[in-house]
Formats: C-alpha cells, sequence, structure tokens
C-alpha cells in the first residue's frame, strides 16, 4: 500500500510540473529506504531519474539511498526521495521512416520487439513514425499499449519514403508521453540523425527535451555513405536528457542496443531532495549526483544535468 501511495503521489508531481523538476506545495510521503518512510511537509522537491554503471558498462541495481550524493552548483543536498525498484515506465518509440529506412524497417521491428520482452510487462507504450510528417503509429483510440502485435503493426504502419522531419517528431513524442500514467519515462529515437523538413529548430526540442521528465535514448542506424548522417545531434538529444547515444556497427547488433535500453529503464533510481537555494527565479541549476557504495570504485552515474527552477509569477 505504502508503495502505491509513493507511486501516485510521484505521478502527480510530474503531472504538474512536466520536469524533473517537482514544485509542490503539499505534504507528501517519501521514497523508501533502509529504515522506511518518512514524511516531509511543504517541499519543491527535485527528482531524477539515475542509471548507474561498472567500468564495464554493466547497470548496478541494488544501492541504497546512503550510497548517493547530490550536489546542486556544487553544494551537497539532503536525499528526501529515493525508490529503486523496477516499476513500469511510460515509453515511446520515435521511429525514422524516411526514405533512407527502406531497407532497415524489418530490423528495426525486430529489434523494437526484442525491447518489449525486456521490458517490464506493465509498461505502456506508444509510437511516433516520421518522415517529413509525423504520423502517430497507434490508432486514434489507443494512447498506450504493451501489445506486442500492436506495437509491430504501429512499427509498419507508415512507408518508409521521403525526407527527414526528426525534430518534429521529437517534439510531438514529449507531449504525448506527459500523457502517460508510469512514473517513470523515455522515449527510445531510432534515426540517422538528420534532419531536413522539420519545422521546430534543434534548440527549441532541446528545450522542451530538457524540461520534461523524460530520459532519452538515440539510435542512430545508417551506412558511413549516407550523406544526411548526423551522430551529433543524436548525442547531444541523449546528453541534455540523461540518456544515452547508440551507434550499433551493424543490424545484428541493433537488436542487443534494444535490449540494454530497456534494461537501463528498468534498473533505474529515482532520486530527489529538496533544493538548500529557496530562490524561485526560474534559473537553470547545475546538479551532479555520485554513487561511492563501500567496496565499489569507479562507478558511472548518468542523468540529466541539471533542472529549472520554478518560477515565482510574482517576480516581474
Amino acid at each position: 500500500m505504502r508503495s502505491l501511495i509513493l507511486s501516485a503521489l510521484i505521478c502527480l508531481f510530474v503531472s504538474l510540473s512536466g520536469a524533473d523538476l517537482v514544485p509542490a506545495r503539499l505534504s507528501l510521503q517519501q521514497g523508501r529506504d533502509e529504515r522506511g518512510y518518512t514524511i516531509a511537509v511543504d517541499v519543491d522537491v527535485a527528482i531524477f531519474n539515475v542509471t548507474v554503471t561498472d567500468p564495464r558498462g554493466r547497470h548496478v541495481s541494488g544501492l541504497k539511498r546512503s550510497d548517493f550524493q547530490i550536489y546542486e552548483e556544487k553544494r551537497l543536498q539532503d536525499i528526501t526521495l529515493f525508490n529503486a525498484e523496477d516499476v513500469p515506465a511510460s515509453v515511446g518509440f520515435i521511429i525514422d521512416n524516411s526514405g533512407s529506412m527502406h531497407n532497415k524497417r524489418a530490423a528495426v521491428a525486430k529489434a523494437a520487439l526484442a525491447f518489449v520482452d525486456s521490458s517490464n510487462s506493465e509498461d505502456e507504450m506508444f509510437v511516433v513514425n516520421f518522415n517529413e510528417k509525423v504520423y502517430q503509429g497507434l490508432p486514434p483510440e489507443i494512447r498506450f499499449t504493451n501489445d506486442p502485435d500492436q506495437i509491430r503493426s504501429a512499427l509498419l504502419r507508415t512507408a518508409p519514403v521521403g525526407l527527414t522531419a526528426l525534430y518534429d517528431a521529437l517534439g510531438v513524442g514529449i507531449e504525448h508521453l506527459k500523457t502517460g500514467t508510469r512514473d517513470r519515462k523515455a522515449l527510445v529515437v531510432l534515426s540517422d540523425g538528420g534532419d531536413n523538413a522539420s519545422r521546430r529548430p534543434l534548440e527549441d526540442v532541446l528545450q522542451i527535451a530538457q524540461r520534461s521528465s523524460a530520459t532519452i535514448y538515440t539510435i542512430g542506424i545508417y551506412d558511413d555513405t549516407d550523406p544526411d548522417r548526423n551522430p551529433r545531434v543524436l548525442q547531444k538529444i541523449a546528453r541534455v536528457t540523461g540518456g544515452r547515444a547508440y551507434f550499433p556497427d551493424s543490424f545484428n547488433d541493433l537488436e542487443q542496443v534494444w535490449r540494454d535500453v530497456a534494461g537501463a529503464i528498468r534498473s533505474q533510481y529515482t532520486i530527489g531532495y529538496r533544493s538548500s537555494n529557496p530562490k524561485r527565479d526560474g534559473m537553470f541549476r547545475n546538479v551532479k549526483i555520485t554513487a561511492n557504495p563501500k567496496g565499489r570504485r569507479g562507478l558511472r552515474v548518468t542523468t540529466r544535468a541539471g533542472y529549472f527552477a520554478p518560477a515565482d509569477k510574482s517576480i516581474p
């Protein structure tokens, strides 16, 4: 019951803010640690989804609240919320269906279904296909699903023709993801990284992504001779959201990449804290999270670089 209360409250916070910062003037029940639950009142909670890997790149689970340290603008913060459980996620697939993807379609669908197999059985998923236009893969009456057959149909629904509107598709995916009911939210973007048809500029989409609660994983799939490939864009999109960019060497590696992304989402830690800076100025605050459990060295923490503070509307 206490776990359900926690999940409901986190979901409420995210829906209120649409970002990893969760401004909420209300009582909340915090995350669980080895000592149980506590109550905090009247707080602004900054929430981060955190992935921890060892020196060999393997996901690390089983860490405790006391193993983590959070620094905001180099000042140590007190962790007030912690969840290390494998909880369901809302996940969107943003799939390039431009003309350059014609001979890659079957491999992409197969790899995406491997992701479904490796995910939490209670995850809710959706598909956004794009070429020079953006299309919802699922029928209008189905906003999310965990049915592999529906996912496969959604992946194959749009013919691979035309130009590439990656930024427009990413914007649509982020907005759709906000309507998800799960606490953890992620997007998986598969493209060559090139964009030659979007109306949205990249910087606008990056700002939207940075303010959202989504961790974005990008997968670059292209031939070395592809003139539209742009790995730097895919790296940038992943980096600002605390995700990871993958560039498989061949189609044979694609399925394992999707499984790795599924594992990363399932092994995330959700960590929150009340900032020691009381200013409500809407400014970006740099955050660094480290993990230093006893007997373990060289752990790498991947998450967002920070968050936007809440803005006091009374300030001109």
